[in-house]
């Protein structure tokens, strides 16, 4: 029986994916699968699954928000997966050390969406794997190219400003390295249903004032999201062979 949100069968799902918020995207990170197929595409969710190093790999796109990708990351559960990395991209509130081209590891999420405010207490962690996030590190550094930072990252619903101020500035003087839209909910989710969780991000632009040439479409933010798929492939061939030797 196929999953009610993705359509997909969970016997087809491998044990880990990569999930992004671009349908498209997802069809760029499956090309570099061996083997790749697409096994649906259903609202904002789109499914591939293919061959990374011997590593069968599942690769999902969970559209724009914490609401709409929690039903990907509660479906990706159901259907058995144990691993999922989130690769996205995010503004930088450290933007003199890590401007756009950065990549980000987030080893926790700080949770101002409102999705996890209803499945857990106020004061329960966003708190990625730690294998996860250390290997996603190494393997990021490894690949060179540009700035590697690892740390905190804080998770809003609201992409667009409004009248009311959002309080990027005392996340980014406590320490806070980006903001994006789904980490929160994909850390929480993944503590509640016994999956393991990384992720890693791509900085586009300074989200501490106005950037005036923000711009996600630039070269140097492009290059950037190439080597965070790439980090992200390797972090799941590296972690399989540890599992693989008992390691």
């Amino acid at each position: 029986m196929k999953l009610p949100i993705l359509l997909v069968d969970p016997a087809d799902m491998p044990a880990y994916a990569i999930v992004c918020g671009d349908p498209f995207r997802a069809e760029k990170i499956a090309s570099k699968l061996e083997g790749a197929r697409e096994l649906a595409y259903a609202r904002e969710y789109r499914t591939f699954v293919g061959r990374y190093d011997g590593v069968d790999v599942a690769v999902v796109s969970h559209g724009v928000g914490s609401p709409g990708a929690a039903v990907c990351f509660e479906e990706l559960a159901k259907a058995g997966v144990k691993t999922v990395i989130r690769v996205g991209t995010a503004g930088s509130l450290a933007p003199a050390r890590y401007p756009a081209g950065s990549l980000i590891v987030s080893t926790a999420a700080a949770r101002e969406e409102g999705l996890t405010k209803q499945l857990v207490p106020a004061g329960f962690p966003a708190v990625a794997d730690g294998v996860v996030a250390e290997t996603l590190y190494r393997e990021a550094v490894a690949l060179g190219g540009g700035p590697v930072g690892k740390g905190i990252t804080v998770t809003f619903d609201a992409f667009y400003s409004g009248v009311v101020e959002l309080p990027h500035k005392p996340y980014a003087e406590a320490g806070v390295l980006a903001v994006e839209m789904e980490i929160a909910a994909l850390y929480v989710v993944a503590a509640l249903r016994g999956m393991r969780a990384g992720a890693i991000v791509a900085l586009d632009g300074d989200a501490t004032g106005v950037d005036e040439d923000y711009n996600p479409h630039r070269d140097v933010v492009a290059q950037a999201v190439e080597r965070e798929i790439e980090a992200a492939l390797r972090t799941i061939a590296t972690l399989a062979k540890r599992e693989a030797s008992g390691a």
